[in-house]
């Protein structure tokens, strides 16, 4: 992929947090979503009237479908979505995935929004689409780049820098695309340092290591999380990806401890915050929303103003003065 530097907003396409350059970041991403927050507040604009939205999803999703469904509309945009496509008839019947995507292209959607079962779909369709924006709301084990984007977004928000923070990544690193795509976004900038703390079976992929190794950012192993959370700004949980066969024999105490309870919240720093992509499933007790550290809610929140700025980036391209 092409990173976006020179983007006036104008955005190709948004497939994987790599093609993103801190100056980008820094300077037009977070300035608009911040801009989105304002939109809210005033009830939504119409800047992407007369704009349609093509959602198609052959994966289970609430959060991220939902916003952005409600990040095109409260724009005035429109949207035609399909979620769980392997219940349509193409997929059913066996179609080729890039036929559906050639197909749909050829409507001339303005933007199509796909998260696929299957790595690297988001990719091909750039490809078969016609032009079309894809944006790549979740591809198989792959990457997750909105949600990156906006966990980022939400580390900025909430903590007022992203240089030197320490994070502890929490729980199926093997196979959850969240932590991926985050790392890849943390490499741009200075002074991060990173725990990995999962069982050994579900531990960080080599490739994101070696990407890290390149881009001098520390990073280290453990399996407690306890032990990491008096070290780190940010504890990044997620839950165990079942549906992509990970698993642990969580009664082992030899294979570590990953969740968060309110004993955590006794060894964290004061100013530290809980992340979390969702939807959690007993990792972390609901006994901690109550605590203002707990910032998966305002995350999820972040997720709205993001893709809103996303999608006026790619659809309503400023011109130069």
């Amino acid at each position: 992929m092409n990173t976006v530097e020179k983007s006036f907003y104008g955005l190709p396409h948004v497939i994987e947090a790599q093609q993103f350059t801190r100056p980008w970041l820094e300077s037009e991403l977070f300035p608009m979503a911040k801009q989105m927050e304002a939109v809210i507040a005033a009830g939504g604009n119409e800047e992407l009237r007369g704009k349609l939205m093509l959602l198609i999803f052959t994966e289970p999703s609430t959060r991220t479908s939902i916003s952005f469904e409600m990040a095109m509309k409260r724009q005035g945009g429109m949207v035609v979505e399909r979620e769980d496509a392997t219940r349509i008839s193409s997929m059913a019947k066996g179609e080729e995935g890039d036929d559906m995507f050639t197909v749909c292209g050829g409507y001339k959607p303005d933007v199509m929004v796909i998260r696929h079962h299957l790595e690297g779909v988001a990719a091909r369709a750039t490809k078969v689409a016609g032009g079309v924006p894809i944006i790549n709301a979740g591809d198989g084990k792959g990457q997750h780049p909105t949600q990156a984007l906006l966990d980022l977004y939400t580390i900025k928000k909430e903590l007022g820098r992203v240089n030197g923070i320490s994070i502890a990544m929490v729980g199926d690193l093997l196979n959850g695309r969240t932590v991926r795509s985050l790392s890849y976004l943390l490499g741009k900038f200075e002074g991060v340092r990173i725990y990995f703390v999962a069982p050994p079976c579900l531990q960080m992929q080599g490739d994101i290591r070696d990407y890290l190794e390149r881009h001098g950012v520390a990073f280290a192993n453990l399996n407690d999380v306890r032990e990491a959370a008096p070290l780190v700004d940010v504890i990044y949980q997620t839950r165990i990806q079942t549906e992509r066969g990970s698993s642990y024999d969580q009664n082992d105490p030899s294979q570590g401890y990953f969740k968060i309870d309110c004993d955590t919240l006794t060894v964290m720093k004061p100013k530290a915050i809980i992340m979390h992509p969702l939807p959690r499933v007993g990792e972390i007790d609901p006994a901690v929303d109550k605590d203002k550290r707990a910032a998966y809610f305002r995350q999820a929140q972040n997720g709205l103003f993001v893709r809103m700025a996303l999608l006026k980036m790619i659809l309503a391209p400023k011109t130069k003065s």
